[in-house]
């Protein structure tokens, strides 16, 4: 049986992957779209980030990472998606 720190990690790895989908979903977008401001766009965005928050406030709750690790998941993809629309928007 794992221990509570396998699950941790575990946890930790699943919360990061879904992070990462997120900006490759993000970043398919951008490409496929003439405007970052697009309505779609910032439905699309707002849905999973709030989605990604709520799975980790579900794993904070059952104390498989700690709070400051769960808003530094959903910092370090703000700061991602941010440098990406950036870029797109430059490009464009």
């Amino acid at each position: 049986m794992e221990t509570m720190t396998g699950h941790s990690e575990k946890a930790y790895a699943l919360l990061k992957s879904d992070a990462e989908k997120i900006q490759k979903l993000i970043e398919v977008q951008m490409e496929n779209l003439t405007m970052p401001q697009c309505p779609l766009y910032e439905e699309v965005l707002d849905t999973q980030m709030f989605g990604l928050s709520r799975e980790i406030d579900f794993a904070t709750r059952l104390e498989l990472i700690d709070e400051e690790t769960g808003k530094q998941i959903l910092s370090d993809l703000e700061r991602r998606l941010a440098a990406l629309h950036e870029a797109t928007t430059n490009e464009k």
